[in-house]
């Protein structure tokens, strides 16, 4: 099937003032595109205590293989993370988890047998060189497949990781703070505010499209939808839905790059696509955490866009 898509990256817990919760964004994603019928395989690494169990309970409730979970001696990923009033959040992260060290040689093993059409990765699973080590073997053992890259800039990920990423990725999805990040970076005539809505904002990106060979940006606007350019000069853009209530943005990005994804796949168009991921991750920020705790969430949209679970 062409939503056979490789996840790679970080599975950890998210510590919340009074929970721990499954989380990181890859995993967040496979878990996405598994309940709403794709075939993922995740690639990660969890340690040998509690919080990997906890998170190997996470592949059996979604229907996920396990084939890609290494374990190892080093701890499993934490993050504390700090709501604000307003439904935000900031992300404190751990250094050495296992997630760090993604072992290369099983990793290219799995990803040869699952044949992906797309492999999807991050930027906070290659702070350290095995796991990019791993990453770098995986996109090398299957070349035509497509590479999209969620930037999710975090600490201790350095802008060198964020030029290779860059350099490996078809698609490319980041929020208006990761554009201009990247403006800071590969940019010297930008403006100090990204507008999509300013000619010169889309210049400078069509630039840096171009110069990394990039074929697709996304570019996720909280409230205000998305936008998506593509190299042929395509630009699409879609206003979003009202958020009749707000637990958390937590898991919005992806929630939105998991459709957009197995839209790909399925062949929707590009505003439809982007339709159903804005509304889907709105959806999203009405519940607290990333991914819902009950399984009919997932069957109302699957039911509402015709999609079915794999046999």
């Amino acid at each position: 099937m062409a939503d056979r898509v490789l996840v790679f990256g970080e599975a950890l817990l998210d510590d919340f003032d009074d929970q721990s919760i499954p989380g990181g964004a890859p995993f967040n994603v496979a878990r996405n595109l598994a309940a709403l019928g794709a075939r993922p395989l995740m690639v990660t690494r969890v340690g040998n205590d509690a919080g990997g169990a906890v998170l190997e309970r996470e592949f059996t409730r979604f229907g996920m293989s396990t084939e890609g979970l290494q374990h190892g001696d080093e701890p499993t990923g934490r993050v504390t993370v700090e709501r604000d009033g307003a439904g935000g959040h900031r992300f404190h992260i751990l250094a050495g988890q296992a997630y760090d060290h993604i072992e290369p040689a099983e990793t290219v093993d799995v990803t040869r047998a699952f044949s992906p059409n797309t492999v999807y990765f991050g930027t906070l699973a290659q702070r350290e060189p095995e796991s990019r080590a791993a990453l770098k073997a995986v996109l090398e053992s299957v070349p035509d497949a497509g590479r999209f890259l969620d930037l999710n800039l975090r600490d201790g990920v350095e802008e060198s990781v964020v030029f290779a990423s860059l350099q490996q990725a078809d698609t490319v999805k980041v929020n208006e703070l990761e554009l201009q990040a990247l403006f800071s970076w590969y940019c010297h005539t930008c403006p100090d505010t990204v507008d999509m809505d300013c000619a010169a904002v889309e210049t400078e990106a069509r630039a840096l499209m171009h110069n990394f060979s990039i074929r697709g940006l996304l570019v996720t606007l909280g409230r205000r939808g998305a936008l998506f350019l593509g190299a042929d000069g395509a630009r699409v853009t879609d206003p979003g839905v009202p958020q009749p209530q707000l637990a958390d943005t937590v898991g919005a990005g992806d929630a939105f790059a998991a459709v957009f994804m197995l839209g790909q796949a399925r062949g929707w168009d590009m505003p439809l696509t982007l339709q159903r991921a804005n509304a889907f991750a709105a959806a999203v920020c009405g519940f607290a955490g990333a991914v819902a705790p009950d399984a009919q969430f997932y069957a109302q949209w699957r039911a509402a866009w015709g999609l079915q679970l794999p046999a």
